[in-house]
């Protein structure tokens, strides 16, 4: 009885076992490259690596069994039909004969995944990471779902939602790499830029977007070597940017009102430095001297300094400004970092009453809009396939073939297959800021 179930059962799914060994077979021959001429010595290296590797390769090609090879492996080889056997056989030679591609050389060649974090650094500036340093995880599909600025710890774990790393799994690792929780989730780690810690880092007052920061600094021509006076130090996120763009030659005076505000400015800039000099590159610069002092009464402060530009982010900066602009050099720009409009038409007002040697050159605006752009997906979660239009649908069913039918789903990594959507991102940044540019002129 189970002998007459089985030859049923084989000749049920002869066909289908034969159109998928086709397939195999095809997709074999465009893989391998028919251009690339191999030497006697290096064909004798392949033919060791394939005897080396041959078990791993067959384990990884081999396709799904199909309920006739499931029934087949239960059953004695006496029992199985001739069909069947010889079905076996021409599968068989089919998987072993298959040469790799280079794409499953490399990973058989690649060491586990402990071996690789642990190597050392093989390109020039290239650092592993240490603990102490701060880190950026990030859980990214279309849009950001899980963003978060740590800093390694011995003994500590990244607890989320998406699951735990432990730390220990990413000191002595190189930077940019996936890593999977608990739970199986990847989480993507890096080091953080400038622009990642200021958003990220803990802050007292609203910070200086870098947006707003990089126009600023555009519109001070802010060089190397230069010396820059700021009031309001804030957070600490204005000071940063000036203190990469002055560079080692150059000084930055951060002036703030409120004691509360400075300690948190000079936390978060000492914080940056020490995670900075971990890296193992070079150390970044102490060029920033944070002073607790009104601007409108620290003449003695800035006795005897002469400054580049200005950067001014007061409620009311038309009242500093005639403590500050004898210490401007001519020519230079005293940038204004304003919230609301009103504020812009005070100072605007205060400068014509007092008759102050400024000239307005730009009030400003600076808006971004993220995109999300991504390749279009079906509600299964496979990619939509871009169909080509059918002008007769007679000439396309006589055009159709069976081999063309089997190669449909090879279609979609061809390049221009796959259809993409653009839309603005769902979470934007509103308004932040007016910038305002003021140049000293002599009279």
């Amino acid at each position: 009885m189970a002998a007459l179930l089985h030859r049923r059962l084989a000749a049920f799914c002869q066909t289908h076992d034969r159109k998928i060994l086709v397939k195999l077979t095809k997709r074999t021959y465009f893989r391998s490259s028919p251009s690339s001429s191999v030497t006697p010595h290096d064909q004798d290296g392949s033919d060791a690596h394939q005897q080396t590797s041959g078990p791993v390769l067959l384990s990884r090609r081999r396709r799904s069994l199909s309920p006739l090879d499931r029934i087949s492996s239960l059953l004695p080889p006496d029992v199985l039909s001739p069909e069947v056997l010889q079905l076996q056989e021409q599968d068989g030679e089919a998987v072993i004969h298959q040469e790799p591609d280079e794409e499953h050389l490399e990973e058989t060649k690649a060491p586990s995944s402990q071996e690789e974090g642990q190597r050392s650094p093989t390109l020039p500036g290239e650092s592993v990471l240490t603990f102490g340093e701060l880190l950026m995880a990030e859980r990214r599909k279309e849009q950001v779902h899980f963003r978060k600025m740590f800093q390694l710890q011995a003994g500590a774990c990244l607890q989320s939602s998406w699951g735990v790393v432990p730390h220990s799994e990413l000191a002595g690792r190189p930077a940019g790499r996936f890593l999977k929780t608990n739970k199986g989730v990847p989480i993507f780690f890096h080091r953080p830029s400038l622009e990642d810690y200021v958003l990220n880092m803990k802050r007292g007052p609203v910070i200086a977007y870098p947006k707003d920061a990089a126009t600023m600094l555009l519109m001070m021509d802010v060089t190397e070597g230069d010396c820059v006076l700021e009031s309001g130090s804030g957070s600490g996120a204005m000071a940063l940017f000036l203190s990469r763009a002055v560079g080692s030659e150059g000084s930055v005076l951060s002036v703030e009102l409120r004691e509360d505000h400075h300690r948190r400015a000079v936390l978060n800039y000492e914080c940056w430095r020490t995670s900075w000099a971990l890296r193992g590159g070079h150390q970044w610069p102490d060029n920033v001297d944070f002073h607790i002092s009104d601007l409108c009464t620290a003449s003695e402060l800035l006795a005897g300094r002469g400054f580049h530009s200005v950067a001014l982010d007061l409620i009311n900066p038309h009242l500093a400004l005639a403590t500050v602009l004898p210490h401007l050099l001519p020519g230079g720009v005293c940038a204004v970092y304003l919230a609301n409009i009103t504020q812009v038409v005070e100072l605007l007002e205060g400068l014509r009453c007092v008759a102050l040697p400024l000239r307005c050159e730009r009030i400003v605006e600076v808006p971004i809009r993220d995109w999300v752009v991504a390749p279009a997906r079906q509600k299964d979660g496979q990619h939509c396939i871009r169909k080509a239009p059918i002008l007769d649908v007679d000439q396309s069913r006589e055009a159709e073939t069976p081999d063309q039918t089997d190669s449909d789903d090879d279609l979609g990594s061809a390049f221009g297959n796959i259809p993409y959507i653009a839309r603005p991102h769902p979470e934007q940044t509103r308004h932040t800021a007016f910038l305002v540019k003021l140049r000293k002129f002599v009279e």
